[in-house]
């Protein structure tokens, strides 16, 4: 179960995180879903533990949904970094 919800909120963080760095257009928007799926999970499971928030998996609240984004919108940064 919690697998479907980093997938979920993942896909929903990096689609907010693709229109954050306007590279739907660049990348194409599966791409940045991806991508914004592995930024949303890597934030989610290392960073909010670290900040004492919890994980999604606990529950889903304004700052776990920041987090997520903040990991996406900066993985999807150093990706289009990458491919440049």
């Amino acid at each position: 179960m919690n697998i479907i919800i980093y997938l979920i909120a993942g896909a929903i963080v990096g689609y907010i995180a693709s229109r954050i760095m306007k590279t739907n257009s660049q990348q194409g928007l599966l791409l940045d879903i991806v991508v914004g799926v592995i930024g949303a999970f890597l934030a989610g499971y290392f960073i909010s533990p670290l900040l004492g928030i919890g994980t999604i998996n606990d529950a889903i609240t304004i700052p776990t949904m920041l987090v997520t984004l903040l990991g996406s919108v900066v993985l999807l940064w150093i990706f289009k970094m990458v491919r440049r």
